[in-house]
């Protein structure tokens, strides 16, 4: 009973950026040409601003690795970098250290240098899209959208997401996702830099997160007894 020419202004998403800078990037732009293409064609959409995909982006914490965490760093700037070409309106770079424990302030300061770093120093904020009328950028951005509305029509066919949910098919196909970015990493397809190919074999002296055990048994007693 919502009206979505109403609706549709107040709807964000959030995404992650993982590797493969390329593909990231017509990644995001597949998802504004989806979202328009959806609530004009699907529901009569006639709201400009309610056609814009608005999104906030995160790193991929899934793409940190416990070995070599400073390689984190560089990984993180490439994902922050697709998504800001991709067209993020907000973005959260992940910390170097977090495959290890929650984050050290000094992590957490470098992953904010970062995104200083690309709002201030390179630039690129000052070209909306500029990879647009990339013939590779272009051509992989109509690939994702084709891709995408061929997995909508088969949840169409299933009764809808929550049919497709009930059913496991949803479950299903991010397990079967994930064994194959597993596999591809366990066989040197997918190269993990640090992990399956250029390791360091001596141990790493990694500062890693302390929590205060008093802090935190004041906050378990705080909480029992605002429950009780």
């Amino acid at each position: 009973g919502l009206d979505p020419n109403s609706i549709g202004e107040q709807i964000s998403f959030f995404f992650n950026s993982h590797n493969g800078f390329v593909e990231e990037i017509a990644k995001f732009r597949a998802a504004r040409k989806i979202w328009a293409t959806i609530m004009q064609d699907r529901f009569g959409v006639t709201n400009e601003k309610a056609k814009m995909c608005r999104f906030h982006a995160q790193t991929g914490g899934s793409t940190l690795t416990a070995e070599q965490t400073d390689n984190n760093v560089v990984r993180t700037t490439i994902q922050a970098l697709s998504a800001v070409l991709g067209g993020t309106q907000s973005l959260h770079t992940n910390s170097r250290d977090e495959a290890l424990s929650l984050p050290t302030d000094e992590s957490v300061k470098l992953a904010l240098r970062t995104q200083q770093i690309i709002a201030y120093e390179t630039n690129i904020i000052n070209h909306p899209d500029p990879f647009g009328g990339s013939y590779l950028i272009e051509e992989l951005t109509e690939e994702l959208v084709t891709k995408v509305f061929r997995i909508i029509d088969e949840i169409d066919l299933m009764g809808g997401s929550i049919s497709a949910i009930k059913s496991g098919w949803i479950e299903d196909e991010i397990a079967k996702s994930a064994y194959e970015y597993q596999k591809n990493i366990d066989n040197k397809n997918q190269i993990v830099v640090g992990v399956n190919k250029y390791k360091d074999h001596k141990s790493e002296n990694i500062n890693t997160f302390d929590i205060d055990i008093n802090s935190a048994n004041e906050q378990i007693v705080s909480l029992k007894i605002y429950k009780n």
